[in-house]
């Protein structure tokens, strides 16, 4: 049989468990989808019961389907929706709020403050981060003010705070295990990335206890073992990434200059940069790429909130098509001139603008416009917000000349790669297996075990299974993207 390696992807909107082999090939995958909440204007939750019980069915349907026992997993891997917050009780593991998701914007006003206040460029130089909404430390803090008894409790230290993977793996060790990877921590504001420590002048400045926090690992590392009673044995816990992170490894992308842009809910564009963190001049933020074996790799990231969530929003929202694979010939029909800018800032923008006041808008509505237009503008809307990442990236001196290799839920539509392409100017190649977030993770545990033996050997199993060309005139998509900036800027104002 070979060994099998369990990756579990804890995404916003929906919790998979795949079965990998050692070839890096999906086996078997299962998927179930799960409530959003939006209880105010820019307030995103998941109720953090939800995603345990999805996570630990998907486990268990995956091994049912694959005709499999937990025994004859060598190892799982654990890749989540990064940022989205949760704190429990150290005892019992009882949530105390539901999980505030990484899109939540209800700490804008704190984070002004911070920002009003001269704290900026100290956190920004510790942690490679801005100060913004999307980040974990004041989504924490808003929990510790607002939940009753909740900072009493966490000063006694009797609470745990944890992003999704820190609280997938407390459950999965019964309650044994409190910990995280470098990639996750470097995406909570907390964390000082050159010194991959906590940071104790943040914590107070968050007014945080560092009790809550969990400790900070390798990304692929001893994380624990699985209850036995979950799955029917235990399972060693070797391997686990922030989802972006995870798809940088899923993508081989492990030289200097290469770069992987990911479109799921949202859509991140990550850029290794070696050893070195490299100081963004644009808005772009320095992040923890990967570590292994004590070794840092640093990345940039441009993060883009809405880029999938467009598609399901045309969908469940507007009801305007039944399924998202409408889309690619809608698209086709109605060409890429329609005339039409979707502008999805349903909860802000993100880089490179962060601007959380801003909201979604669709410009250029005529009596000609009908559904297929406003679905083909909600699609070009991804393509140029990642022009506006590759041009600060570009203004960052972060000149890339591989091509941009792509990956998420998005990318089966062809339509979508070949508008990038056109959009960007630049080659796009789709890799042979797309699931790359949870193959990222699949490949860190199995170098945990030995299954691997360095990155080397792993890049050699990424495969291009498609490559996208620019088929557009420079000065056609300039005037399309001159067109987009102008609604961003309106969206803005």
């Amino acid at each position: 049989m070979g060994q099998l390696i369990l990756a579990i992807d804890q995404g916003t909107t929906s919790s998979r468990a795949i079965i990998f082999n050692a070839q890096g090939q999906p086996e078997t995958v299962v998927q179930t989808e799960f409530k959003q909440y939006f209880p105010q204007d820019g307030w995103v939750e998941h109720d953090g019961e939800e995603i345990w019980s999805s996570t630990l069915d998907v486990c268990r349907q995956v091994l049912k389907k694959a005709g499999l026992q937990a025994q004859d997993i060598s190892a799982i891997g654990i890749t989540n929706q990064r940022e989205t917050t949760l704190l429990w009780d150290a005892e019992s593991g009882e949530l105390l709020y539901h999980a505030i998701v990484w899109q939540d914007r209800r700490t804008a006003d704190f984070c002004h403050a911070l920002k009003q206040a001269g704290h900026e460029p100290m956190v920004t130089e510790r942690t490679g981060l801005i100060i913004d909404p999307y980040f974990s430390g004041t989504k924490l803090r808003w929990l510790l003010d607002n939940v009753e008894g909740a900072r009493d409790r966490a000063q006694a230290g009797k609470l745990r705070f944890g992003t999704v993977d820190s609280f997938l793996l407390w459950r999965l060790t019964g309650g044994k295990v409190h910990r995280t990877d470098a990639s996750n921590a470097s995406r909570t504001l907390m964390f000082n990335i050159h010194t991959q420590q906590w940071d104790a002048d943040i914590l107070a400045l968050l007014d945080i206890p560092a009790s809550l926090l969990p400790e900070v690992m390798d990304c692929a590392a001893d994380f624990g073992h699985t209850d036995a009673n979950l799955l029917g044995a235990s399972i060693p816990v070797a391997g686990m990434a922030g989802d972006q992170q995870a798809a940088l490894i899923g993508q081989a992308c492990f030289e200097p200059g290469m770069v992987k842009s990911t479109y799921g809910t949202g859509c991140f564009m990550v850029m290794n940069t070696g050893n070195v963190p490299v100081t963004s001049r644009n808005r772009l933020l320095t992040t923890v790429g990967y570590r292994i074996q004590g070794k840092t790799t640093y990345a940039l990231e441009g993060s883009i909130f809405v880029a999938g969530a467009a598609v399901q929003w045309l969908r469940d929202g507007l009801k305007l098509i039944q399924h998202a694979g409408e889309t690619e010939a809608m698209a086709e029909e109605t060409g890429d001139q329609c005339g039409v800018y979707l502008v999805p800032a349903f909860t802000g923008l993100g880089a490179p603008y962060w601007d959380p006041k801003a909201r979604g808008a669709i410009f250029g509505l005529t009596r000609d416009t009908g559904i297929a237009e406003i679905v083909t503008a909600g699609l070009q809307s991804v393509c140029f917000q990642t022009r506006d990442l590759l041009d600060a990236m570009t203004a960052d001196g972060a000149n890339s000349t591989a091509a941009l290799r792509v990956d998420g839920g998005m990318v089966v539509n062809n339509w979508v790669i070949q508008a990038l392409s056109n959009i960007l100017g630049v080659p796009v190649d789709r890799p042979r297996v797309t699931e790359t977030t949870a193959l990222g993770v699949a490949y860190l545990a199995g170098l945990q075990i030995g299954l691997y033996q360095n990155l080397e050997e792993i890049a050699e199993h990424w495969q291009c299974e498609r490559a996208f060309t620019p088929a557009m005139p420079e000065a056609k998509r300039n005037e399309l993207y001159r067109g987009w900036l102008d609604a961003i800027r309106r969206v803005r104002d």
